[in-house]
């Protein structure tokens, strides 16, 4: 019988870091850092594992990569979009996994397709006595840039559920950011992520998007045409700018909020320790969704069309998703350890 075991990611929005056991085969899904200032999760439960599967690069999934050796020193399996994306942070020993395929871990067979969150980003599922397992990593179904691929049927599913009850249409959200940010704004975004998304989809709003360096060279990589990038000493008070530095901590976003007459529309999680935290209470900037997570009919979609006869909900408070819960019903598995 297999086994999944949370070391973290599950009742809360935390560090995604999951042990899959099969057979002798001991497996770690993502190797995720804390996003709180000095949050660093503890891998004394992982023991010694035969690989590392990155669902994709951000920090939350891929940022504790310089902790191989307390786990072994294993391999580090993802796309290899993933694997450009880690940059220097690049293991020793990796290998490409295709994003939609299948493909050979220690000895064990891994079916992979497109999450749709971020470029490179993949779904992976494992047979099972039981009846399959499917780690969706983070998953969006509306991305216009990013696709996901059809879930196939799994008996067990550990689910992106990161907005529990939300249900807004990502349309009806660039509506209303459009109108927001129509006098200008910077709208930070983390690399590899939404930036693309965000300037294809207020572009067709019909706002003139700006973008930092990286976002554009995104972009490039993507296909999608942009105006020359804005830097720190080209940006104006009045540009619409989407910006790597998810919540103003490093990039375009941390120079420009120390200048008067930028105004602030973040969109990602918001950690209490982040610069944008204390600029959304103080007033001096404002949050407004843009979904590259599941919505709530999205995980009921999920369950059903898998087949799945356990969900385990990760990077959500489930006390915050009352909804969710009902929804999934007898699906529902709270547990941080399952037989899968």
């Amino acid at each position: 019988m297999a086994r999944l075991t949370a070391l973290s990611g599950i009742g809360r929005k935390s560090a995604a870091i999951f042990l899959l056991e099969i057979d002798d085969r001991r497996l770690l899904l993502d190797l995720g850092a804390g996003l709180e200032l000095g949050e660093v999760p503890d891998l004394s439960g992982a023991g010694r594992v035969d690989a590392v599967l990155l669902s994709h690069a951000h920090i939350d999934h891929a940022g504790a990569l310089n902790r191989l050796d307390e786990i072994g020193s294993p391999p580090v399996l993802a796309s290899a979009e993933c694997l450009r994306q880690l940059n220097g942070t690049r293991p020793a020993t990796t290998q490409a996994l295709p994003e939609t395929g299948r493909a050979e871990v220690a000895g064990l067979t891994v079916e992979t397709g497109r999450a749709g969150h971020a470029p490179g980003g993949i779904w992976m599922r494992f047979e099972t006595e039981a009846g399959g397992f499917l780690y969706t990593g983070d998953f969006s179904t509306e991305g216009a840039l990013l696709p996901c691929d059809p879930f196939p049927c799994a008996a067990s599913v550990l689910a992106d559920a990161s907005y529990g009850d939300r249900d807004e249409a990502l349309t009806d959200q660039i509506d209303r950011l459009a109108r927001a940010a129509r006098g200008g704004a910077v709208l930070p975004c983390p690399a590899d992520g939404r930036g693309p998304d965000m300037v294809a989809g207020l572009s067709e709003a019909g706002l003139t998007v700006n973008a930092c360096p990286v976002i554009a060279a995104e972009c490039a990589r993507l296909g999608f045409a942009l105006p020359e990038a804005v830097t720190e000493e080209t940006a104006r008070p009045g540009m619409v700018i989407v910006a790597d530095g998810p919540n103003a901590e490093h990039g375009l976003p941390a120079a420009l909020r120390w200048r008067t007459g930028f105004r602030f529309i973040f969109s990602s999680h918001v950690p209490r320790s982040s610069p944008a935290h204390g600029m959304i209470a103080s007033g001096a900037a404002e949050w407004m969704g843009w979904n590259v997570h599941p919505r709530l009919d999205d995980l009921v979609s999920l369950a059903q069309t898998t087949g799945a006869r356990q969900v385990l909900p990760a990077f959500l408070d489930l006390d915050a998703a009352p909804r969710l819960v009902a929804a999934l019903g007898d699906r529902l598995n709270r547990a941080t350890c399952a037989e899968v």
